[in-house]
């Protein structure tokens, strides 16, 4: 399985936190899948450490790059075509890095781990 991380997702395996659920625990370990992250959950990421709004980040943040690494997933470039896609998706949903995470889980054609409900609603394959 090709499987793409939502931000909370990422975090949650980074800092080891049990709201991770057993499914998204399993595909993260699971060696015959390819874990990706997208840039765009560095950015929420930082954007909300900012605004007070995830605890837990400030922890992470500083070293990412490094933990991405040592938890072997892969990095997932935003290209153009992503942006114009994440853009172009016709629905209500206005959250911009939920948008981006949608459009590359279905350009790639990954699964998009998640436990956001409204993500789901966004047209890419979700699991949780």
């Amino acid at each position: 399985m090709k499987a793409l991380l939502d931000t909370h997702a990422l975090l949650w395996w980074l800092t080891d936190d049990d709201r991770l659920s057993a499914q998204a625990l399993a595909i993260i370990k699971s060696p015959r899948n390819t874990v990706w992250v997208s840039p765009a959950s560095g950015w929420e990421l930082a954007t909300k450490l900012r605004l007070g709004k995830l605890p837990g980040a400030e922890r992470v943040l500083p070293k990412l790059p490094a933990l991405v690494e040592e938890s072997r997933l892969r990095v997932l470039p935003i290209t153009l075509a992503h942006a114009l896609s994440a853009g172009s998706l016709n629905h209500a949903h206005r959250d911009p890095f939920d948008r981006m995470l949608a459009a590359q889980a279905m350009a790639e054609h990954m699964t998009l781990v998640t436990s956001d409900s409204a993500c789901k609603t966004l047209g890419a394959e979700t699991i949780w």
